[in-house]
């Protein structure tokens, strides 16, 4: 038996956090978002006046950031913005697909183990008439997200769950922009449709390599929009 199984809401839910917390969150989204572009400098006293707050939440949200690979401390003159390193982003898509893809195949396989409860939230979610889809951007982002992470939590290997969240958490910065367009939004829905209809039929060579697909297409599509979008953020404006 399964102690409280963590729900797809739970996972994709926002959770209460320190004013740092809030400072980090918000940089990370300028910097998804290309508010703060590869390249920019700041300072924590700039910074800590756009978003009014003191220094301390502030250093404390870079000093994270940093730890992540985001931005770097310049010696005497703040901070900056630091190039996507696709290389690293393309090694973490290879180590979501090894994990994901493995899940998969244990969700046919492995009838002890499997959460049946997380996984029928997700069909509760993905398998609706098209009518019923959510076209909110950043919920499908949210929902996306929660999927992949139900899938390998709910296959029962608790240490996967882990180091797959830890992956997911470092490609977010990315992921989210594979939502900017209405044809990606369906095309989630229709393959995330189809995986699980193919994990119902216990069909994991199937399941597997659905996903893999899936996984590889994002990232193209992803990688195709970071580069269009630091691009545009370094055109001038007016």
């Amino acid at each position: 038996m399964h102690t409280a199984s963590r729900t797809v809401k739970a996972l994709a839910a926002p959770i209460h956090r320190s004013r740092a917390s809030e400072v980090y969150e918000q940089l990370k989204r300028d910097i998804a978002e290309f508010k703060l572009v590869p390249g920019d400098r700041f300072t924590e006293n700039e910074l800590g006046d756009r978003l009014g707050v003191s220094r301390t939440p502030v250093r404390q949200a870079l000093t994270r950031l940093q730890q992540e690979g985001y931005v770097e401390v310049l010696f005497r003159s703040g901070w900056r913005v630091l190039p996507f390193d696709f290389d690293q982003f393309e090694q973490l898509y290879d180590l979501r697909m090894v994990l994901e893809t493995t899940a998969a195949q244990r969700l046919c396989t492995d009838g002890e183990r499997v959460d049946r409860e997380l996984l029928d939230q997700l069909i509760a979610i993905w398998l609706v008439p098209p009518a019923e889809r959510s076209s909110d951007t950043m919920q499908v982002a949210l929902w996306d997200e929660a999927f992949h992470c139900a899938l390998v939590a709910a296959a029962g290997n608790a240490e996967m769950a882990r180091v797959h969240r830890d992956v997911t958490d470092r490609i977010r910065i990315i992921r989210r922009l594979d939502f900017t367009k209405q044809a990606r939004i369906d095309a989630t829905y229709d393959e995330h449709a189809k995986i699980l209809k193919a994990i119902q039929r216990k069909r994991g060579d199937q399941a597997a390599m659905l996903l893999r697909a899936h996984i590889e297409t994002s990232q193209a599509e992803v990688r195709k929009i970071t580069l269009h979008q630091v691009h545009l953020a370094r055109q001038p404006h007016g």
